[in-house]
């Protein structure tokens, strides 16, 4: 645990909690697993966390990636081969009904009895993971009082982690996201659709602010880019969680006195991959700001 120090906080006080959270959103998703396939785009967190579970202990893993193959591969998509995962690419339209009974049945007749994860693994169990995130938050000397911060705070994508932390978090305390995404309204319904999956009841202490995406998912601005550079951290997520906190603490947004808790979800991609993010566009799916198909 770090805490930030910017003149433009004020009486604010801001901590960052580096926490990868694909482990978290993974952890009551593989009991059993023998064979598993995730989706994901070219630089997924998701797909390299679970190439990495699976080859640590001994399951088969599967990656279905967003888009057409491009060699060499990235440097995210190499890691997960190095790990073992089979690499499989789908178009962006079908990519889109990636969750329909058409194309979900057309993936196991190819890769037979396999546990399906959603994108961004988001889903009951992993709420129950994030959930344990709270508790693992690390008091600073300072502080004595376990419950010593006011607001947690974390980028949302899919709204599993989002879930699972406002679930766990003592009374009191208030969670806020930050959509990487452009139009993500849907999000609200989504979130509380994980609680009641995973708990059958939804929690009021969260919100999302939409208003830091800057373009939409993988977009960004030089802006951003400084200011990720500037702060160590990644840029798709992270960056636009991080500088909507600072930014909103100078606007007033916060009580003085506050304490905050950003959760870096992601460490900082190596410093010069392969191919841009930005050149695989925006998501198409669930994290594009199109509502997940339900059936």
């Amino acid at each position: 645990m770090e805490e930030l120090l910017d003149p433009g906080l004020g009486d604010v006080r801001v901590f960052l909690m580096r926490d990868d959270n694909k482990p978290r959103k993974l952890k009551y998703n593989l009991d059993g697993v023998r064979r598993l396939l995730v989706f994901g785009g070219a630089y997924s967190n998701l797909v390299r966390a679970a190439a990495r579970a699976g080859s640590e202990r001994g399951f088969e893993t599967i990656g279905i990636i967003r888009g057409e193959e491009r060699l060499p591969l990235n440097w995210s998509l190499r890691y997960a081969a190095d790990h073992g995962m089979t690499l499989a690419y789908m178009d962006r339209a079908t990519y889109r009904l990636k969750h329909t009974p058409q194309v979900l049945e057309r993936l196991r007749e190819r890769w037979g009895d396999v546990t399906m994860l959603p994108e961004g693994a988001s889903n009951a169990a992993a709420v129950r993971g994030c959930a344990e995130l709270p508790a693992d938050i690390p008091a600073p000397p300072e502080f004595s009082d376990p419950a010593w911060y006011d607001l947690v705070c974390c980028p949302v994508g899919t709204g599993g982690t989002l879930a699972g932390i406002a679930a766990g978090l003592p009374e009191g305390r208030r969670a806020l996201g930050f959509a990487v995404l452009k139009g993500a309204a849907f999000l609200d319904a989504e979130v509380a659709a994980l609680q009641r999956a995973a708990y059958g009841r939804t929690w009021d202490n969260w919100s999302i602010n939409l208003d830091y995406h800057f373009g939409g998912y993988a977009r960004s601005t030089p802006e951003l880019d400084r200011f990720a550079a500037r702060h160590r951290v990644e840029g798709v997520y992270v960056a636009k969680m991080l500088y909507g906190v600072l930014d909103l603490a100078r606007r007033g947004a916060f009580a003085p006195g506050t304490r905050i808790v950003a959760v870096v979800t992601a460490p900082p991609a190596p410093a010069h991959p392969s191919v841009d993010v930005a050149e695989w566009g925006a998501p198409t799916g669930f994290d594009s700001g199109e509502p997940r198909w339900r059936r």
